[in-house]
Formats: structure tokens, C-alpha cells, sequence
């Protein structure tokens, strides 16, 4: 099965060389993966200043049986140029799937082979990709999407996890499942994206009021924030008070005070603080309910998220 994999200058190493050892490992075990990297014809230089060895152009060769298009910091902030969008188009045409890794959603979207789509991409950039191709429906949690015969991939790593289904895809599950032993990664990675984002992303709201309203909360979230409290401390009606809410923010006063709360979770855990101290600390009362918020949010509970996060030392 032979594999293209779009380069250029300033590729992301990681997004080449990750699913190129999930692909090189399943040959270990009995897969017969052919892996060929095919940009212009040219070597290029990897974001690392590594360079990468070019078998071939994208004008030649024959079908392949999938096509990544890898990713680059300079994707989603410049415009991409002619050739490679160009390059992308040939490949994909070329290919029974093709998947992007990582920003390579951003070159995906400039070729229209995203249009009317669902796609992820890196959580840092999810919005700006939404913004620039409205016709692409942005999940900006999952891992990976697969819509069609297109696929994409969150930030770098995700490359790995994308590459995993395609060889359980091809192969089955037990193959994926030696190669993600192997390779000593999770097979299929439990929680989506917004785990690896930062804290403290509850929007700010453009209007006096509940700018007031976000400071009181963020600066004692345990407190009282039934909306006719919420109402009394803004100086305006409920019914107006959750017009506002709606109108700035697109979401309820109850919404937004868990949103902060939820914030001040992460915050607290990730400085290490216990699980029972930060559900009295960011307001949510009991472990119980900081635990439901989590796994409707992350999809982990709060003590998985610590374990995760909290440090890179092993005892």
C-alpha cells in the first residue's frame, strides 16, 4: 500500500516522522506499507532545520492508497502558495483518502477539499480556520475527524493517533493495538483536544456589565451566582441580564458562571492543588460535581487530568 506524504520547507517534523514509524512499526508486523514522500521532487528542510530526503514530485507516480498532508507553523498566518496547493489537489486525486496532519487542514481547505466537511485541527488554531473557510464544519476537540475520504488531525502528535486507525482500518485491531505497544502510545487516547488548551478561556464580554459581573466570579467563583443574585449585582432584570448573556456571549448566566468555575478548576490543578480543595476553592462544592463537569468537558475526571498535566517527573 503505497503512502504519499506532502512536504515542504518548514514542515513540521513531527508530522512526517510520527506516522512514518506508526506505518514503518505495522510493517514489522506483517503490513506492507511503502512509504513515499512526495512534495515537488525536491529535499526540504523540516521546521527543525532537518532535512528530509524527497523520493519523487507530485505530478508522478501512480495511485496511492492514501495521501498526509503534513502541517507548518506558517499555514494558517500566510498565504500558501500556488504550487503546493497545487501539489495537494494531484496527490488527493491520486489517492482512495487523504488525511492532513496537524495546520496541513489549513492546505486541505485552500485546495477545496474540505468544503462541506467536517475537519479538526490544531486547538491553537481551530477558530481561524472556521473563520477562513466557512464552508468546513471546525470540531475543535476531536482528536481526529473522518468525513468521507477525508481525514484530519489535531496539533503534531495527533498524526500518531491518526495513523493508528488507518493501520487498524487496513489491518485490524489487533495489529493497531501491537504497533501502539510497540511504540509505547495510547492506541485510542481518551479525552478530546481541549485537555491540552490553556486555562481561564471563558470569554470576555465586551459590555460594563458583565465585565463587572465575570471580575466578581473570577475573583470568588465559590460564591452566590443564582441569576437573581447575578441580576441584583449587575443593576439590571433577570429576563435583561440573560438578553445580555445570549447576545454577547451566546450562552446563560448558569452556563458562564460554570464556565469560570471550570477555568479556576483547571488552574488550581494544574498548580497542584488536591481534588477536594478545588472543588471547594473554584466553587463547584463537591468532588462529585467537579468530576461531572470535567468529563462533560474534557472527558476525563479531574484526577486523570492532574495525573496527566501536573508534572513530567516520574518518582
Amino acid at each position: 500500500m503505497e503512502i504519499g506524504i506532502l512536504v515542504f520547507d518548514g514542515v513540521k517534523l513531527l508530522d512526517v516522522a510520527g506516522p512514518s514509524e506508526v506505518f514503518s512499526e505495522a510493517n514489522r508486523f506483517g503490513a506492507d506499507y511503502d512509504l513515499l514522500y512526495s512534495p515537488d521532487g525536491n529535499d526540504v528542510t523540516s521546521s527543525t532545520g532537518m532535512r528530509i530526503s524527497v523520493d519523487a514530485a507530485a505530478a508522478g507516480g501512480g495511485p496511492l492508497s492514501t495521501v498526509l498532508v503534513a502541517g507548518g507553523d506558517d499555514l494558517p498566518t500566510r498565504p500558501i502558495g500556488a504550487a503546493l496547493v497545487a501539489a495537494a489537489r494531484t496527490l488527493s486525486g491520486r489517492a482512495a483518502r487523504t488525511a492532513s496532519i496537524c495546520t496541513g487542514a489549513f492546505l486541505l481547505a485552500a485546495a477545496g477539499l474540505l468544503d462541506g466537511r467536517r475537519a479538526t485541527t490544531h486547538w491553537q488554531h481551530s477558530r481561524t480556520l472556521a473563520r477562513a473557510y466557512p464552508g468546513i464544519e471546525v470540531d475543535p476537540d476531536a482528536i481526529y475527524v473522518e468525513d468521507g475520504p477525508m481525514l484530519s488531525s489535531a496539533g503534531v502528535s495527533a498524526g500518531i493517533d491518526l495513523a493508528l486507525a488507518l493501520v487498524e482500518r487496513d489491518h485490524g485491531p489487533g495489529m493497531a493495538r501491537d504497533v501502539a505497544r510497540s511504540l509505547v502510545v495510547f492506541l485510542q487516547r481518551p479525552g478530546g483536544q481541549s485537555q491540552f488548551s490553556p486555562s481561564l478561556r471563558s470569554a470576555l464580554p465586551r459590555t460594563s456589565p458583565l465585565r463587572r459581573l465575570r471580575d466578581t466570579i473570577v475573583a470568588d467563583p465559590a460564591g452566590d451566582y443564582r441569576l437573581d443574585r447575578l441580576a441584583v449585582l449587575a443593576h439590571l432584570s433577570p429576563r435583561h441580564l440573560t438578553r445580555l448573556f445570549r447576545e454577547e456571549l451566546d450562552t446563560t448566566p448558569a452556563r458562564y458562571v460554570e464556565q469560570v468555575r471550570f477555568d479556576t478548576a483547571r488552574d488550581l490543578l494544574d498548580s497542584g492543588h488536591s481534588v477536594t480543595d478545588t472543588a471547594l476553592r473554584s466553587g463547584f462544592g463537591s468532588t462529585e460535581t467537579l468530576r461531572r463537569a470535567f468529563v462533560r468537558h474534557l472527558g476525563v475526571p479531574p484526577r486523570t487530568y492532574q495525573q496527566r498535566f501536573h508534572t513530567a517527573m516520574r518518582d
